[in-house]
């Protein structure tokens, strides 16, 4: 009875499973929310752009992604541990079977032995140990298929990103080429009149000076654009001439994508985050884990079985008998171990603090991405009537500059600031177009991807 008594003793002596750390989400967002449109199902929203080579490149960038396969395997791996958890709160199972045949004392007839048995064990789980581990393997295994899916938005993210950033460099290169095109026209025209002698030498190797460094700028451009498909290749696997082909088809208009608007984002929203869900189930496994090397302290009782029969045949006769027992009832007490228990332990409780710092940063780090897409909507959308007025009046300035330069009313200096200020106009509007396009992109990853706790993660 004593025994008992203490053995219930010690069981009482184990922490309780530590709670979840709450997200600390803002009461509201700092940040002033954009106007128009609303916060609705972001798990596909590429779709809803209209655009068929984004939804593709996106969906074969997850098929490609290594780390989403390594996401993938990770969430397999603790599928198995959390099953191997389960099976350890319940007996386990062997059998037995074996012949033989011979002489097993003197002056006895050979004899042919038959036996088979089942035996079976069982660790009575006293103190929770592995009650303890099933619950850790279950948070492990959320954890797990939390971070699938974070790398699925990422993957997604990326894609657009990258796709975006190459449909702004192609208007970009257009931009720049006819920029060329006009300033090798009027080199050439200079060259004429230089030759009639109409026209100062210098100004005519302005002229040729400026169209030569056009012409650099179009061809840096170009380059750029060609990073940014090879980018793409090495995302999604694809053939680079399949995909040069569908680029050379899409459209490159921003205008459109760039309307992307939210109206508002509920603070609820950091729970939403896989990233964020992951590192607090990370937490209470870790949690969990201290609670498994505190029970190794305490005593562990195991109970045992079997059943088994044999048969022998000896001399043209037979025999035939079933066994059984249960038990030992054995309990095991540890005495001394030099000290590795409480090493584990505090091994153990490192885990969890490193593991709660980490989901700390975790929140930090979404609490930020939320307010930065914020404020880039915000500020995108008050700038673009701005930036498309600037633009129309820089191409009118440089349209009536050409006129009074044909003229002769205006210098071949007035016409190439004319000409640089309206290509950094046109510039600066596209720019402006894609920050605002990966700005939403932004939003989305901070929202975590349209994901809910209660995703399915990947089947094996």
């Amino acid at each position: 009875m004593s025994v008992a008594v203490a053995l219930v003793g010690c069981a009482s002596a184990l922490p309780p499973a530590p709670a979840l750390p709450a997200a600390a989400a803002p009461a509201q967002w700092q940040a002033p929310l954009p106007h128009k449109g609303t916060l609705t199902d972001l798990s596909r929203w590429w779709q809803d752009l209209g655009d068929p080579l984004l939804v593709d490149l996106i969906d074969a960038a997850q098929q490609a992604s290594p780390s989403l396969a390594s996401a993938r395997a990770r969430v397999l791996q603790a599928r198995a541990t959390w099953r191997q958890a389960q099976a350890r709160l319940g007996p386990t199972l062997d059998a037995s079977a074996g012949a033989s045949r011979g002489v097993t004392q003197p002056a006895t007839p050979v004899a042919s032995t038959l036996q088979a048995g089942v035996q079976a064990s069982w660790e009575i789980d006293l103190f929770g140990a592995n009650r303890l581990g099933s619950d850790a393997a279950q948070a492990r295994l959320d954890s797990a298929q939390a971070l699938w899916h974070d790398a699925r938005v990422l993957v997604a993210a990326e894609v657009a990103n990258r796709y975006f950033n190459q449909r702004a460099c192609v208007q970009q290169t257009r931009i720049a080429r006819a920029d060329a095109q006009s300033r090798q026209e009027t080199a050439r025209l200079s060259a004429l009149s230089l030759k009639a002698g109409f026209t100062a030498s210098g100004t005519a190797a302005l002229a040729r000076a400026a169209a030569a460094d056009a012409q650099g700028r179009a061809t840096r451009q170009a380059a750029l654009c060609d990073i940014d498909v090879k980018a793409l290749v090495a995302l999604t696997g694809l053939p680079e001439a399949m995909l040069t082909g569908r680029l050379a088809s899409a459209p490159d208009d921003l205008a459109a994508q760039a309307q992307l608007a939210v109206a508002s984002v509920p603070a609820e929203t950091l729970a939403q985050r896989p990233d964020v869900f992951g590192a607090q189930r990370a937490v209470l496994a870790a949690g969990l884990e201290t609670g498994i090397a505190q029970a190794q302290l305490y005593p562990r009782l195991s109970l045992s079985g079997s059943i088994g029969a044999l048969h022998v045949r000896a001399a043209g006769s037979s025999d035939s008998m079933a066994t059984w027992s249960i038990g030992p009832l054995a309990l095991s007490v540890p005495l001394f171990d030099g000290g590795q228990r409480d090493a584990a332990i505090e091994a153990a409780r490192a885990r969890y603090d490193d593991a709660l710092a980490s989901y700390q940063g975790t929140v930090r780090q979404a609490v930020r991405e939320t307010e930065e897409a914020l404020v880039t909507l915000q500020s995108t959308a008050a700038r673009v009537d701005d930036a498309q007025t600037a633009e129309a009046g820089y191409r009118d300035w440089l349209q009536a500059t050409e006129s009074r330069y044909r003229g002769g009313l205006a210098s071949l200096v007035e016409l190439e600031d004319a000409r640089r200020t309206r290509l950094a106009s046109a510039d600066a509007l596209v720019t402006l177009r894609r920050e605002r396009i990966q700005a939403w992109i932004a939003l989305y990853r901070a929202a975590g991807g349209g994901w809910h706790p209660q995703a399915d993660g990947p089947q094996p």
